[in-house]
């Protein structure tokens, strides 16, 4: 066992793996998520929901680290994260 394997004798810890969902009828468009995330991983949809608002749409899923910031900042409940179990 090399020395650097479990640093204070901790196994390293895991990557999260997760999903967004966004509820696009409930946004109202404020792009709170979208300028608060610190990896630029939502941008503003095209299309426009029941309320006539461009939700939130996921363009780089790959970059996400399943933080919850764009959970936590949105003010409608519209966005939130699930973490998926490791198989």
């Amino acid at each position: 066992m090399r020395f650097w394997e479990k640093p204070f004798g901790k196994e390293k810890p895991k990557t999260i793996c997760g999903e967004i969902h966004i509820i696009n009828d409930r946004c109202k468009g404020c792009s709170f998520c979208i300028e608060y995330c610190p990896r630029d991983v939502l941008e503003l949809s095209k299309d426009f929901n029941k309320k006539g608002y461009h939700p939130p749409v996921i363009a780089k899923p790959d970059l996400c680290t399943f933080c919850g910031l764009c959970e936590m900042i949105c003010p409608d409940f519209a966005i939130f994260v699930t973490e998926k179990e490791e198989e």
